[in-house]
């Protein structure tokens, strides 16, 4: 630049160069070389990698905080805000009631009215031989059945539960005679007509008849029994209601039933053969009413309330 140029130009205003020129190092100082275009491109993708590497640590950070927070709310370690505290305890106490359980035990009990009865009657004949003992009985059972078919037992319903031959003997062991003994056992569906069969079966037998005893029984118990159980499992779970709600706890679902049904009979008749072989009228049987009951022992799981 000449002198006219630099007189030119008003004091105190430096002009702005169209084209500045890099800066001239000081005297007695190097001149630093200018950045070369490969120079400027790594240091660009050096800033983008050291970038992308920060964004994958905070993603890490972030993961690592939302699996502690999912980690402690499933029972995991306690530590860190009142909240999480607050979940965790009732994550605790949701799992210390999962394993309890409570047995109880519930029984029903229903009436109904008996339409079988089963009895055992027999023959005992005695002879001074074996052979006449025999046959005496024999004549004797053929009676017995004739009579109890035509009372309207079938002959399916009696069968044969005793039949004995035996030596009689005096104080003295000398033996006096022989006995012939045979038992059947009857099943009779039309109770109405109970006491005119055993009536007509010990006249047609005679002394010799022995009748042992009568039971009742109902020949269909399902609707019964379904009665009886159903009561049995209400008394079961109201019990076990009740002593959830005491501990605080409500009843979950059932882990385990037992269930033991009994049917009894509380008619028991016995005779005596030479009374009712002398009784004219139909032998008085009553057949009652009959208790069906059945026990449940049912488990249950608690859970909180």
């Amino acid at each position: 630049m000449n002198e006219e140029s630099e007189t030119s130009q008003e004091p105190g205003v430096v002009p702005e160069p169209v084209n500045p020129a890099p800066p001239t190092p000081a005297s007695g100082a190097s001149p630093a070389a200018a950045p070369s275009p490969a120079a400027r491109h790594f240091g660009q993708s050096s800033l983008a990698r050291t970038l992308a590497v920060v964004g994958v640590a905070a993603l890490v950070v972030v993961a690592a905080v939302f699996g502690a927070v999912a980690l402690r709310n499933s029972g995991g370690s306690s530590r860190g805000s009142g909240n999480i505290r607050i979940v965790l305890a009732s994550s605790h106490s949701a799992v210390a009631t999962s394993g309890a359980q409570i047995t109880v035990t519930g029984s029903g009990q229903v009436e109904g009215t008996p339409d079988t009865a089963s009895f055992g009657i027999g023959v005992n004949t005695t002879a001074s031989s074996a052979v006449g003992a025999l046959e005496q009985n024999n004549r004797q059972v053929s009676s017995l059945e004739h009579s109890l078919e035509q009372s309207g037992v079938v002959a399916k319903d009696i069968q044969t539960s005793w039949l004995n031959l035996s030596t009689n003997t005096n104080n003295s062991g000398d033996v006096t005679g022989f006995s012939a003994d045979d038992e059947l056992n009857v099943t009779m569906h039309n109770l109405s007509n109970l006491g005119e069969a055993l009536d007509s079966a010990v006249h047609a037998t005679g002394n010799g008849v022995t009748l042992d005893g009568i039971s009742f029984s109902i020949s269909n118990q399902s609707g019964l029994l379904a009665a009886a159980r159903a009561q049995a499992m209400l008394s079961a779970r109201t019990e076990a209601s009740q002593l959830a709600a005491g501990g605080g706890l409500t009843l979950g679902s059932i882990v385990k039933v037992t269930d033991q049904e009994n049917a009894s009979s509380n008619v028991e008749y016995y005779a005596n053969a030479a009374l009712a072989a002398q009784t004219a009228s139909r032998v008085p049987v009553q057949a009652g009413q009959q208790q069906i009951s059945v026990q449940v022992t049912v488990v249950y799981q608690l859970k909180s309330s």
